[in-house]
């Protein structure tokens, strides 16, 4: 294969990848919505949906275990390939915390919410914005922005901690609400999870560019 050929086939995974990711960005950010409006029908089409998310993350790490065997990529294309594995599983996890809140809100069913929510969108509104910036600092190669990217996540840290006070405070004064009180607890969790996960994704960033693994957490 020729380097153009390769280079050609490099950009048809990278696409992939950014294509799965935009998918995935939709439905966090819809999964929270259709929570708050007690979608159910919005809910379902987003658990649907992730069927096809995951089999785009196999077709991705099929794409780069392909180009691994059938090619000799040298040391930079390696390290993007392997990159864009462990990036695609970070991706796939997030989908699975979308479809996680969207079965939440289905069991919590179309009834009234007991509060409002209101720090559980701005955890999602976060966490969806680290990882827009998180995957265009990999399209850009850009090292700096993806050591920036993960103080952000002390922000969720905070509004997740404050959900959790919240919540037991609501279940002390009022015990008949502790089922779907955990459940929003769990809605906020996924939520702390995908700042994590968005945090793994700038270490594979700057692994991409420097060829240094480093920890960022």
């Amino acid at each position: 294969m020729s380097r153009d050929s390769f280079d050609r086939e490099l950009q048809e995974i990278k696409r992939n990848l950014f294509q799965v990711t935009g998918e995935v960005r939709k439905n966090l950010t819809a999964s929270v919505r259709y929570l708050e409006k007690r979608d159910m029908q919005g809910a379902s089409i987003i658990i649907e949906s992730d069927e096809m998310i995951n089999q785009k993350c196999l077709e991705i790490e099929e794409q780069c275990l392909n180009i691994i065997a059938t090619q000799q990529p040298v040391a930079t294309d390696l390290r993007l390939l392997f990159s864009i594995l462990q990036i695609s599983t970070e991706i796939e996890r997030i989908g699975d915390y979308a479809k996680g809140i969207a079965r939440i809100s289905l069991k919590i069913g179309p009834g009234k919410l007991i509060k409002p929510l209101i720090d559980i969108p701005r955890m999602e509104e976060i966490a969806g914005q680290m990882l827009d910036d998180a995957i265009r600092a990999f399209a850009e190669d850009d090292e700096q922005a993806a050591r920036t990217i993960p103080a952000r996540d002390l922000q969720i840290d905070v509004l997740y901690n404050q959900v959790h006070r919240e919540l037991i405070t609501f279940i002390m004064e009022k015990p008949s609400s502790i089922e779907q009180t955990m459940m929003l607890d769990w809605v906020a969790h996924n939520l702390e999870r995908v700042g994590e996960r968005v945090i793994n994704i700038c270490e594979r960033v700057i692994f991409t560019v420097t060829g240094v693994s480093v920890d960022l957490n």
